[in-house]
């Protein structure tokens, strides 16, 4: 949406020492290092190539975010899983210690295609390269302090990644339910809506929907432009005084707004002439960069 990656995905068997690989003009530039293992297999060699990887990684670029992703995790159980995740954590750190490298921080996930963990895991790494993050925190702090919103996410709607959210926990269960209100939203868009294409983003940007639970919750979904929208959660009696509501999420539209605009502005005053070759070849630019390492 507003913030433009690239990611540069790169196979197990890829050689890190090849004279070909020029590990500054990789990890010199890059935001986030994803390196993903199969929690289903032998994780020994894959360990190893993750040790040196960080090492090589750290050298030429000391700002960069390690994430792992301990992925295929379904089918396991809970005290597994996470037997797997301390086992995998502390042979790493210890591993880097030797190195004296104990002050790199690593980030650990246990992820799967069969649940939202994955999405979890990405919209986390994701919000690592948005600088306007802290900003979008608060306003979404002040949002629900003053509409008795209960939890807030800030959703990309085409990959349903939430790119912010307030500053109470996030539980899994929420997560998933107002990422499925995006799912029922645009399939209720392309059967009913004016629009054919809601799939794409192509959806006017004061498209809005509630949903009442039986549990007492209420859901209210409200786009912020053709690819962000805000998703709460609120008690259903909060939502009677909805006037408030919509006074304070028109505000919660526009700051946002104010916000992504400043940060356009921004990008096209300091790269005038990639930032307009970027429009013409409907590339992303450069900076904010996550590298993927699949094992």
């Amino acid at each position: 949406s507003f913030i433009e990656f690239q990611i540069w995905d790169f196979p197990n068997d890829f050689d890190l020492f090849d004279p070909s690989f020029d590990a500054f003009a990789v990890f010199g530039q890059i935001g986030t290092l994803v390196y993903v293992i199969d929690a289903q297999d032998d994780y020994t060699d894959s360990l190893a190539k993750l040790h040196m990887i960080i090492v090589r990684a750290f050298a030429c670029n000391p700002d960069i975010s390690f994430e792992v992703f301990i992925h295929k995790v379904d089918g396991l159980s809970d005290d597994f899983k996470f037997d797997i995740q301390r086992d995998i954590q502390r042979r790493l750190v210890d591993e880097l210690a030797d190195e004296g490298l104990e002050d790199i921080q690593v980030n650990f996930y246990l992820t799967s295609i069969y649940d939202r963990s994955i999405y979890e895991a990405c919209s986390k790494v994701v919000q690592k390269l948005i600088p306007q993050l802290p900003t979008l925190e608060n306003l979404l702090d002040m949002l629900c302090s003053n509409s008795g919103i209960e939890k807030a996410f800030l959703f990309d709607i085409e990959s349903k990644l939430y790119l912010a959210t307030d500053s109470s926990p996030v539980d899994m269960q929420s997560y998933e339910i107002c990422s499925e209100m995006i799912d029922i939203i645009l399939d209720l868009s392309a059967i009913y809506g004016q629009c054919t294409h809601a799939s794409h983003g192509e959806w006017t940007d004061n498209a809005q929907s509630v949903i009442k639970l039986a549990s007492g919750i209420t859901l209210f979904f409200r786009q912020i432009d053709c690819h962000l929208a805000l998703i709460c959660l609120m008690r259903t009696e909060n939502y009677e005084n909805h006037g408030l509501l919509d006074h304070n999420v028109r505000c919660f539209k526009d700051a946002v707004t104010e916000v992504f605009e400043m940060q356009r502005m921004h990008v096209a005053r300091d790269h005038p002439h990639q930032h307009g070759h970027d429009e013409a070849e409907g590339e992303a630019t450069n900076h904010n960069t996550a590298v993927s390492q699949s094992s």
